[in-house]
């Protein structure tokens, strides 16, 4: 395995990992809620009265942060080495894995973990066990 140097950004994410977590901190201590996707994207599909704003704001907020970007520097290049089935078949897998996990990796991985919770803990790592796995079949031996 080789590092690509040209890419490699350890300020840039680091800036990022502590934007994340800042964000996960302010909304946790503010309004008493993790910072899940998944969730807070559910959330938003069933309605609750009084608990629809802040999850809108946070989706709004995740969609308009890369046009911001794009707004101070060029967006970066994107290459997608798998066909639309594939990517497909990856989506509703992980939409199966959150919901069988309770949550999704930014819940668990995130916040869960940074919190020392022992469920958030099992979820990551069979989230990343599982990734390995699939990566592992995909490429190794199915030849993809």
């Amino acid at each position: 395995m080789t590092i690509a140097w040209t890419s490699f950004t350890p300020w840039l994410s680091l800036a990022g990992g502590l934007l994340i977590g800042v964000a996960a901190a302010m909304l946790i201590l503010f309004n008493g809620r993790i910072a899940g996707i998944s969730g807070i994207v559910g959330g938003l599909l069933r309605p609750a009265r009084g608990d629809v704003d802040w999850r809108l704001a946070f989706v709004v907020g995740l969609l308009a942060a890369p046009l911001a970007w794009r707004a101070f520097a060029a967006a970066p290049a994107l290459h997608v080495a798998a066909s639309t089935p594939v990517l497909v078949a990856a989506g509703l897998l992980v939409g199966l894995g959150t919901r069988l996990g309770s949550g999704c990796t930014s819940g668990h991985g995130v916040c869960g973990m940074s919190r020392g919770a022992l469920r958030s803990v099992a979820a990551t790592a069979t989230f990343m066990a599982a990734g390995f796995a699939v990566v592992f079949v995909v490429r190794h031996l199915l030849g993809g």
